[in-house]
């Protein structure tokens, strides 16, 4: 089984946000493959199905950003998923935005709902896919993570879109050396 973390902050005040950025695109991949019904279990909104004749949950938690790994870490031990068969969504300060990159483990990176989710599992062997946001030094770090996207960043955004679908369908299809290696390049 396969499961997929998109990571944001619940509610409205949060939509569209930086820190969003894992919600969105585990949403435009749940349109994708049909499958918009999300449920709520263990503080989190979740579809479970089958794609590519693979068992996959999709999962949004729903306890801020800085607890994810608690709602993650309920899935992992109720459903039986091990850590290397987890991706998660999530936005990157260090990177420009809509630039992508494939992680295959490792540390946090200052990200702390990847910190919370490395704690909570015990391991840093889980599989990151990482969307830049880019970094305003004259903001303060929380209020730029939690701002919106102005138009010109939206419209990159957008223009990523048919490249993460595509990710996550060879996901399914590819090991996760050969994914890396076709989609992290310069």
């Amino acid at each position: 089984m396969k499961l997929i973390v998109g990571l944001g902050n619940p509610g409205r005040e949060y939509e569209d946000t930086r820190h969003n950025i894992g919600f969105r695109y585990l949403d435009l991949f749940s349109k994708y493959i049909n499958e918009t019904n999300f449920h709520e279990k263990f503080n989190g909104l979740y579809i479970k199905t089958k794609y590519q004749s693979e068992d996959l949950i999709l999962l949004k938690p729903m306890s801020y950003m800085n607890l994810s790994g608690e709602v993650i870490l309920k899935f992992v031990n109720y459903f039986k998923i091990k850590p290397q068969d987890i991706l998660v969504i999530h936005d990157d300060l260090d990177m420009p935005v809509a630039k992508i990159k494939l992680k295959e483990n490792g540390s946090s990176g200052g990200h702390n709902g990847i910190k919370n989710i490395i704690l909570n599992l015990n391991t840093e062997e889980f599989k990151r896919l990482k969307i830049g946001i880019n970094k305003d030094s004259s903001i303060v770090t929380k209020d730029y993570v939690l701002g919106k996207f102005n138009c010109e960043e939206k419209e990159k955004l957008d223009a990523i879109n048919a490249k993460v679908i595509s990710i996550l369908v060879d996901y399914f299809k590819l090991p996760f050396n050969d994914l890396m290696s076709k989609y992290n390049r310069r």
